[in-house]
């Protein structure tokens, strides 16, 4: 449970810091399936947490203007009616389409977007609104560590860590 924002956004940066390694791979390791990733690419891992920061974007900035968000309704809807697996395979498919270069220009940029805009956002609009802050933390902080296996299992397949 975090009481302010400064606290927040310094252990997401933290979190974050490890999987901006990812950049250093090259196209070709960043596109080769990992076992010990259960079979994801980095390329995919990449876009999985980005999945995740956009939508914790749009609610940031949502929360930026308003006392809530539609967003993360409709992702909650969707979630309940499609279930989490058939969203994050769709969503590794969709990333997987796009050409590295912008996948690599979103993983660059998202994140610190996504901390600079909640900078802006009341905190009792986030940190001091329990289930706002769990929402933030589950897209980021958590997230990020639900997957720290699967980065250094790609790291490692790519001959780094």
């Amino acid at each position: 449970m975090y009481f302010d924002a400064l606290s927040f956004l310094e252990d997401e940066r933290d979190a974050w810091r490890p999987f901006e390694m990812l950049s250093q791979l090259t196209d070709e390791e960043l596109d080769r399936p990992i076992e010990g990733a259960h079979g994801w690419s980095g390329r995919d891992l990449m876009g999985h947490l980005l999945t995740g920061q956009l939508l914790a974007l749009d609610v940031a900035r949502e929360l930026a203007v308003g006392q809530h968000s539609s967003a993360r309704e409709r992702a909650e809807a969707d979630e309940a009616a499609r279930g989490g697996d058939v969203i994050n395979e769709a969503d590794i498919l969709a990333w997987g389409a796009k050409p590295i270069d912008e996948v690599r220009q979103e993983f660059a940029r998202v994140a610190g977007e996504l901390r600079g805009f909640l900078t802006v956002v009341p905190e009792t609009r986030w940190v001091k609104n329990a289930e706002e802050q769990q929402f933030f933390a589950a897209e980021t902080i958590e997230h990020y560590e639900d997957h720290a296996t699967d980065l250094t299992a790609i790291l490692e397949a790519a001959g780094i860590g």
